[in-house]
């Protein structure tokens, strides 16, 4: 079905790890953040992330179909899909994961159609200060799990081994600071930058060379930078909702080749 690769992975496990129709296809986590810890690494704990976007069949729209997502982990390869209703629905709530996509460099890409550059060249409909709310959202979640003590069930015995090590999850904190500082930057200047350049730092904190107290205090800083970025932020308060249904409704009938006056309102 797709005739792209992925290291170590044959043609059968790529098609079984990818739904079809994809639209588009990216690294997202510690590759597309360039904060990837290799497995040879002490605090190594990495996968390798992917999502993608697919149109789903024409039952999913106009029948009892529900093709909401595709999940599978393979390898070291861990792939997420949302079918393009949800993955918008997703984006006009400003999560942090799926907005990524829409901002990756061109090399992290491992596939990405027409329809894909379409969702991309207006990736600006989506752009809202409801970034505030998701990302300090997901930012608590990151704090709460960190300090929690407890071995979650998509821990591996590395992972748990580091959180007895250091007294706290690393990789949490990693996520919460990094979180935060995406948050302030793209309600300030409406832009996601997904390449971190404070990346070497990001993974100091995932190798424990940042203490829990340090965490905790940059963390409070940010949390009020991002509050403040909130009240300054010239960004629209709401995405552009009709905007967004027109596009959705021309990727859906583009793929499927429809006719739109078949949908006329």
């Amino acid at each position: 079905m797709y005739d792209f690769k992925l290291k170590n992975l044959n043609a059968h496990e790529v098609n079984e790890l990818l739904p079809p129709n994809l639209i588009m296809l990216g690294y997202r986590g510690s590759v597309a953040h360039g904060t990837h810890v290799m497995p040879d690494d002490p605090a190594g704990i990495d996968d390798k992330d992917l999502m993608g976007v697919f149109v789903a069949p024409l039952d999913h729209y106009i029948g009892f179909g529900m093709h909401d997502h595709h999940e599978k982990f393979i390898k070291e390869w861990d792939a997420v899909s949302y079918e393009v209703r949800k993955m918008f629905r997703l984006l006009l709530k400003c999560n942090p994961n799926v907005m990524s996509l829409l901002y990756l460099p061109e090399n992290l890409f491992v596939y990405k159609s027409e329809l894909a550059e379409l969702l991309i060249k207006n990736r600006s409909i989506f752009v809202s200060k409801q970034a505030y709310h998701s990302f300090s959202g997901y930012a608590h979640s990151q704090l709460k799990r960190m300090i929690s003590g407890d071995f979650a069930g998509y821990m591996g015995e590395k992972r748990k081994r580091l959180v007895e090590q250091f007294g706290f999850d690393c990789k949490n904190g990693a996520h919460l600071i990094r979180l935060l500082r995406m948050g302030i930057e793209f309600l300030t200047d409406g832009e996601l930058h997904v390449v971190r350049e404070d990346a070497k730092q990001l993974i100091d904190i995932k190798k424990g060379r940042w203490a829990l107290e340090h965490i905790k205090e940059e963390s409070d800083r940010l949390f009020k930078l991002a509050e403040l970025a909130y009240v300054n932020s010239k960004l629209p308060d709401r995405p552009d909702y009709a905007a967004a249904e027109k596009l959705l409704m021309e990727i859906i009938m583009k793929f499927h080749q429809l006719n739109n006056t078949r949908f006329a309102k």
